[in-house]
């Protein structure tokens, strides 16, 4: 269902006027034209929240200031500058993008929308937000904020990943565009998109009261706001297990770099064993018969599809000679630790051991 009476012609206009009053101005990426910091910051508050990217950006910033940097680094050079903060594809996109620009395109970000989508690991509306914000282009953007702010705003029924509701959602963004002055200020509009969805009209205890577009909203008028965006059924998450083992030889620990594309592809994570029988052997051949092995306490690292319980187990040998490890593995120093590219359960494994490493 459709709002049927919606004031599309005055609603960007309305957004973009509240967003320069209300919305987020001090932003480390904002205020900037350059579309390597637009799109680093797009990448990054994918999935994730503003107060954690802040920092991750701008350490990311400081060591590859530019695509040409970014792009003639290694992988393994650009995963501890993402480490930590989650679905790690981004990074490795975001590495290959480089590469791309540099290699098809002369280094110069291309500046318009549709030419932007053609690059690893940028989609439509990631697209239309780097075009807008660096050169204004007039192209609708669509993330989880705009989809909640517009299945309200105008009553748009359905599950907003399905492909039939998508493409009510975008067919509305491209008219609300079409009706909007032709002065509009793409940057104000497409930001004030963003923190209407994430300061006003947010998931739950949306505040009605202070939104600009309260007047011809459906989801207030017909007190639906707990209703739209329609809810997906809620699956069970499944539920995996795997032990990882800290081998510690004097100051240094035993870690293995997972295989990409994975979801930790490209990090380095503890050991990992499916089996007791695997784990065992592990701890026979890194341990030592002065120390026996240690089971610590477990932890659940929660991811997208999928909760895994991992059950650590510590073993120390400082007779033993750094042994050469198996292919992907390596010894790493203590001091080393806070600078390598772990996945999060694993830093914090390790952080409880050795939280000197990590100061």
């Amino acid at each position: 269902m459709l709002n049927s009476n919606p004031d599309i012609s005055g609603f960007a206009a309305t957004i973009t006027s509240w967003q320069k009053v209300h919305g987020r101005q001090h932003l480390p990426w904002q205020g900037t034209q350059d579309p390597y910091r637009i799109w680093l910051s797009e990448i990054m508050l994918q999935q994730t929240q503003v107060a954690t990217v802040i920092g991750y950006y701008q350490r990311f910033l400081a060591r590859f200031p530019d695509i040409q940097t970014l792009a003639h680094a290694s992988q393994d050079e650009v995963m501890p500058y993402w480490a930590g903060l989650g679905y790690y594809a981004r990074a490795r996109n975001l590495h290959r993008c480089a590469q791309v620009i540099c290699q098809d395109w002369g280094g110069q970000f291309p500046l318009n929308s549709q030419d932007i989508a053609t690059l690893p690991g940028i989609g439509r509306s990631t697209a239309a937000a780097i075009a807008a914000f660096s050169v204004q282009e007039r192209s609708p953007i669509m993330d989880g904020n705009v989809k909640r702010v517009f299945t309200r705003y105008f009553g748009i029924e359905g599950i907003t990943s399905e492909r039939a509701t998508e493409q009510v959602l975008w067919r509305t963004a491209e008219a609300v565009l079409d009706a909007a002055p032709p002065g509009l200020d793409m940057t104000a509009y497409t930001q004030g998109l963003m923190d209407l969805g994430s300061q006003c009209c947010t998931r739950s205890r949306p505040g009605c009261e202070v939104c600009p577009l309260l007047q011809h909203c459906y989801a207030r008028i017909h007190a639906r706001q707990h209703e739209l965006p329609t809810p997906r059924k809620k699956k069970t998450s499944p539920e995996r297990q795997c032990r990882m083992l800290v081998a510690r030889n004097a100051d240094h620990i035993l870690l293995e770099q997972q295989v990409s594309p994975g979801i930790w592809g490209g990090l380095w994570s503890l050991p990992r064993y499916d089996s007791d029988e695997d784990l065992q052997a592990a701890c026979c051949r890194w341990g030592s018969h002065d120390a026996p092995a240690q089971r610590m306490a477990g932890m659940v690292h929660v991811f997208t599809h999928f909760r895994l319980h991992i059950e650590p187990w510590y073993v120390v040998n400082n007779t033993l000679q750094l042994a050469e490890p198996a292919p992907a593995q390596r010894w790493v120093a203590l001091d080393e630790l806070r600078n390598t590219a772990l996945p999060a359960p694993v830093r914090k494994i390790l952080e409880g051991l050795f939280p000197a490493s990590f100061a």
